[in-house]
């Protein structure tokens, strides 16, 4: 049997080990090791939102919306690098200026991933010159490939795009055609998912469409969560927490109410002596919290912004169904200071249950993450408007390579 074909079905670890980037805004080159929970932390302008938007982008690639998203943040040539395709020992020292070198590689944009069982990377350039083109700002999806194992060589290839050629390689390591025309702004994720053929593409793509980003949780006096809800089963919150009383009440009938046990343990943690009710109005869910010193219940409408955000990141957190990974960026906004703690003890439980990365600029939640024995925390620093890793030498990176342009 073909080493890699199979492995899915032993349930591996899901753990992403690797997240590759080159040339998206700052980040020219940055491989970024990667664990059960990671911490990313830097100054303002330093690439965390772009790190975080490289794995959104991985995302939409799943879903069949890449080309669009990058189109919507202004085309290709909005998103990629802007500095010098190699800056020399001279221009790092002063002795030149930073200018503009003779390019010698095509114009790509690249991401790409690891788990210790697959692997994925995919490329994007502009369209041909020549080519009279209605939709301008669409990249065109170059080259893709997914591997078995941690990382990519010549024998544990799975699939491969080349252009608009799709190739699959069956249980004895051939290659065989599965399509020649495909279109250019199309993912072979969405592609040649098929339960049959290729089965790791499918098994890698349901992985990625996974994955759960919370950035945009809506605490202000207009948010959908202030207001009743259709009560509807909700293992999954919504992004911006539109949905949060019916994943509360979720919570409460899913598995024998140990996961709403957990979930009031955390209440009771940041809140010492309150605890959050769901009340049945006919087909609505009305949210209530009683706190201590209070002669009622105060309703969804009349909680603090921060109160309401930090029950939304419960609810996401501890959701019944976890996902194999859950992306925060700045969890800590409108929380006080004094509500860190409990957050990082929050996403400390997360993490024992699905793989969580952090981009915050909150450095006694970054401590307070970092009491988990497997933590990484990565600082991200400027160095010639490049993107990098504090400390990260050439030994400290991990193993990747990228396919080429064929």
């Amino acid at each position: 049997m073909w080493p890699g074909r199979h492995r899915y079905k032993r349930l591996p670890n899901r753990v992403l080990r690797t997240l590759a980037v080159s040339n998206y805004r700052s980040l020219r080159d940055l491989l970024v090791p990667l664990g059960p929970l990671v911490v990313i932390t830097g100054a303002n302008g330093s690439g965390k939102s772009s790190l975080y938007r490289c794995l959104t982008l991985l995302h939409d690639a799943a879903h069949g919306r890449l080309v669009r998203s990058l189109a919507q943040e202004g085309g290709l040539q909005s998103t990629l690098w802007a500095g010098p395709e190699t800056i020399s020992r001279a221009m790092r020292t002063g002795q030149v200026p930073i200018q503009g070198t003779v390019r010698t590689k095509p114009i790509h944009l690249r991401l790409g991933f690891s788990s210790d069982d697959f692997g994925y990377s995919l490329e994007l350039g502009p369209p041909p010159r020549n080519t009279a083109r209605a939709f301008d700002l669409d990249p065109e999806i170059k080259r893709e490939v997914i591997w078995a194992g941690p990382s990519l060589n010549r024998h544990n290839a799975l699939a491969d795009r080349q252009r608009r050629l799709l190739l699959s390689a069956d249980d004895e390591g051939r290659w065989t055609e599965v399509e020649r025309d495909v279109p250019m702004f199309e993912s072979l994720l969405t592609r040649i998912a098929d339960p049959v053929r290729t089965p790791e593409v499918l098994v890698l793509r349901e992985r990625i469409r996974e994955w759960r980003f919370y950035d945009q949780l809506r605490a202000d006096r207009e948010a959908p969560s202030r207001r009743p809800q259709v009560g509807t089963w909700t293992p999954v919150m919504a992004a911006d927490g539109s949905d949060l009383a019916a994943a509360i009440r979720t919570l409460q009938l899913t598995d024998h109410d140990r996961a709403y046990k957990a979930f009031s343990v955390v209440i009771d943690d940041a809140f010492p002596g309150s605890s959050v009710q769901i009340h049945e109005d006919m087909a609505f869910l009305r949210l209530q919290m009683t706190q201590p010193g209070m002669l009622r219940p105060l309703s969804a409408a009349e909680l603090s912004e921060g109160t309401l955000r930090f029950l939304m990141l419960a609810a996401a957190l501890l959701s019944a169904y976890p996902p194999d990974l859950l992306v925060l960026n700045e969890p800590e906004s409108s929380l006080h200071v004094d509500l860190l703690p409990a957050l990082g003890r929050l996403i400390r439980r997360a993490a024992e249950r699905s793989q969580v990365m952090v981009v915050t600029h909150a450095t006694s939640l970054a401590d307070a993450l970092l009491e988990h024995p497997e933590a990484l925390h990565h600082v991200l620093v400027k160095d010639f408007g490049e993107t990098q890793l504090e400390g990260q030498g050439l030994l400290d990176k991990p193993s990747w390579h990228w396919p080429a342009r064929k």
